[in-house]
């Protein structure tokens, strides 16, 4: 790809910024501990590929304390994560059809 092209390309990603989080996939989970005072959540997660993390059972800061309404203890979950500032940060989430 020449340079032009690659320009070309990352001016249309950025003027178009909903197109990317429509194939955004979504990682499952079961919730473990929501702690709604501290804004944070335990989930038993599988691979979260955007964030390359592999299965595991971690703590994860919320975007928003509101996602927290939305899930309980034992809930299976589907879910965003991303990484913001070092932190392992849950950006959106909902029970699991």
């Amino acid at each position: 790809m020449d340079i032009k092209s690659l320009a070309a390309a990352m001016l249309l990603a950025s003027a178009l910024p909903g197109i990317a989080a429509q194939g955004e996939e979504f990682a499952t989970g079961e919730v473990r501990k929501v702690d709604k005072a501290a804004g944070k959540i335990i989930l038993k997660h599988g691979e979260i590929r955007n964030i390359d993390m592999g299965p595991m059972t971690m703590v994860f800061n919320v975007k928003s304390p509101a996602l927290l309404d939305k899930v309980a203890v034992g809930d299976k979950v589907k879910f965003r994560a991303e990484i913001e500032k070092g932190d392992y940060v849950v950006t959106a989430i909902e029970k699991a059809k």
